[in-house]
């Protein structure tokens, strides 16, 4: 669908010590909020022929929140690094979702597998805005997004366009529950045999590149790329994300143009985990006994 790059003037207002909020004449806006125990460094990439936004990363401190807007037509994605640090050459890095730029602005870079991704389409197809959650690249953390705004609410009250226009995202911490062949370690190995805490967890496409677990290949349509066991492993935690390539059906969402968006890292969550590591136990005994 086509695109037009809008040039805009931006400012930047602090508020108190807790948010920031970029204001402008846009048509959107994403609305931020760090409910982690830490400091996350929000991501941001435009997609290709959309015009860039006023940020393409900084720092959002435990507790805050902040509020990127977007211009018409704009599509892109955006998440969560973590675990960052600039070192003594002032080279910055990020031990999850870091963009390769080697700064704090991602400046055109995408985020690095394994992360979750929020991903936005604004004003698209019969005027509607599409947006899903997606951990077709992995995971790191987990993140909410909801639709705010006259439109959202209009929508929900709706008996036809209501049902699509609703949160999404995923609400359970994947990180402990993660398979070990999938587990990334704070000591940077994808093994829970390694010392070091989990902090992210890899699709099975990254670890293993097989074509089946890609979509790739002979397994490059939606007829041939079906959900494996590790798919599901998201998918059962995070029914509403996006667990592998062709999950659309169940994980894209749309409102009408014109809606806001409330992101959130991390949010509350009283989902117990013992569920998912139960169903993975099961799946490799039943899995390996057919072998």
């Amino acid at each position: 669908m086509a695109r037009s790059p809008a040039q805009v003037a931006l400012r930047l207002i602090l508020i108190g010590s807790s948010s920031w909020v970029i204001a402008a004449a846009w048509s959107a806006t994403f609305t931020m909020t760090n409910n982690c125990g830490y400091t996350v460094w929000p991501g941001l990439l435009s997609g290709a022929g959309t015009a860039p936004l006023s940020t393409t990363g900084f720092a959002l401190a435990q507790g805050a929140s902040a509020t990127v807007s977007a211009p018409a037509s704009w599509s892109g994605r955006m998440w969560a690094r973590t675990l960052c640090a600039e070192d003594a050459g002032g080279k910055f890095t990020c031990a999850t979702g870091d963009c390769g730029s080697g700064a704090l602005q991602c400046n055109g870079g995408g985020a690095a597998p394994p992360a979750s991704l929020v991903e936005f389409t604004l004003d698209g197809s019969g005027g509607m805005d599409f947006f899903d959650v997606s951990l077709v690249d992995g995971y790191n953390l987990p993140m909410l997004v909801v639709p705010q705004g006259a439109a959202a609410a209009t929508a929900a009250a709706s008996s036809t366009g209501g049902p699509k226009c609703m949160a999404t995202g995923c609400l359970v911490d994947l990180n402990a529950a993660c398979p070990a062949a999938l587990k990334v370690t704070s000591a940077g190995a994808a093994s829970s045999a390694v010392g070091g805490s989990a902090m992210a967890c890899r699709s099975a496409c990254e670890a293993f590149g097989s074509p089946e677990y890609c979509c790739s290949g002979a397994y490059g349509s939606p007829s041939t790329c079906r959900p494996s066991a590790y798919s599901q492993f998201f998918k059962s935690a995070c029914p509403r994300a996006y667990s592998y390539a062709y999950d659309d059906s169940t994980s894209t969402f749309t409102c009408a143009a014109g809606t806001n968006y409330a992101i959130t890292f991390c949010p509350s969550t009283t989902r117990d985990l013992h569920t998912l590591k139960s169903f993975f136990r099961t799946w490799q005994l039943t899995r390996f006994t057919a072998l």
